[in-house]
């Protein structure tokens, strides 16, 4: 972390963390799933429209508010990171472990779900859109902590 990250106040650290996690959902993240789509590895495709539950949002939106609640907490931990460049490899770890392991250990048996059928196509598309969200959200949180 950088010495002016440092003397940001915890709330406002927060709120840098909800939007770097926001704006890193809706451009890395799913960037690389249009990547990895393109590639035919991905099981589903990147910017859905989808209407999703109670709400009624676009799915992509959703996913960014939750990419904005999962920045809350990289700004919460992230300065225990170590200074680049070593940072970058723990952010894309954050990313590529914490999101998809409480996806398949909480998110899909609250709603039922299971990994089946292209569960490795479906682990490795998590793993590298979630890596690139980490990735994505700490250079954001960063930048905006540097102002």
């Amino acid at each position: 972390m950088t010495d002016s990250a440092a003397l940001v106040k915890p709330s406002k650290r927060r709120l840098f963390g909800f939007i770097a996690g926001f704006v890193s959902t809706l451009t890395f993240h799913q960037l690389t799933l249009a990547a990895v789509w393109k590639l035919g590895l991905a099981p589903f495709a990147p910017f859905s429209l989808a209407a999703t539950a109670p709400f009624g949002v676009p799915a992509v939106i959703s996913l960014a508010f939750w990419g904005g609640l999962w920045g809350v907490l990289l700004a919460w931990v992230e300065h225990r990171f170590p200074p680049p460049p070593h940072y970058w490899t723990v952010a894309f770890l954050f990313g590529a472990i914490l999101p998809p392991l409480v996806a398949v250990l909480v998110v899909f048996p609250l709603k039922g779900q299971t990994v089946t059928g292209n569960g490795w196509s479906l682990l490795l598309t998590a793993i590298l859109i979630n890596g690139a969200w980490g990735l994505g959200a700490g250079w954001v949180l960063r930048m905006l902590s540097a102002r």
